[in-house]
């Protein structure tokens, strides 16, 4: 291979970035569009109208790309957080709000149920899922269990407003029943 020529610019293949760098930078990304929305007049205007351009070319050309790819490549594809993410932000990924949540509950569930913890659904409104969480004796803080699941959740199906997390009730209510009653000596019964 020839080596290029000293006015040439070396082109260099983009670097992959891992799960955190790539949400880190989203969350730069959404800092600075909240920025540009707040200032007022025409240039902001300019700008969200161009960012929205860019999203709809963006999601155009996922949606070529989900038509050319072969089922294991599309399951794959489905399977990475920013792609699949980006998927249901354009309103494109083939499958269900319903069976996306399903799929990163039971993924929870496995990782829960070592720690004596459960996690189900309750139920799925239009843009938000209320999930029921039951935690273990031991294991992590109930906060940070709580910021788990909801951030699996909305990094699985972000078209959702919101995770409401509730505490799942006994299914078995223990009687309750005090020591004096226990105590108590019972009368024979009266002769009639």
């Amino acid at each position: 291979m020839a080596e290029p020529a000293a006015d040439e610019p070396v082109v260099q293949a983009p670097t992959r970035l891992d799960d955190a760098e790539v949400r880190g930078l989203l969350a730069v990304l959404n800092d600075q569009l909240d920025q540009l929305e707040a200032m007022p007049g025409p240039v902001s205007e300019l700008g969200l109208t161009a960012v929205a351009g860019v999203a709809e070319i963006y999601g155009q050309a996922l949606i070529r790309t989900l038509e050319l790819a072969e089922p294991a490549a599309v399951e794959r594809m489905l399977a990475d957080e920013l792609i699949g993410h980006l998927l249901a932000l354009h309103g494109i990924h083939p499958e269900s709000v319903d069976t996306r949540v399903a799929r990163v509950l039971d993924e929870l569930r496995a990782a829960l149920s070592s720690q004596g913890g459960t996690v189900e659904l309750e139920r799925l409104d239009e843009t938000v899922a209320v999930v029921r969480v039951a935690l273990g004796g031991h294991g992590p803080r109930a906060a940070n269990i709580e910021h788990t699941v909801r951030r699996a959740v909305m990094t699985a199906v972000p078209e959702l407003a919101n995770v409401k997390i509730v505490p799942a009730s006994s299914t078995s209510a223990t009687a309750f029943v005090p020591l004096d009653a226990l105590m108590r000596t019972v009368a024979p019964p009266r002769p009639r």
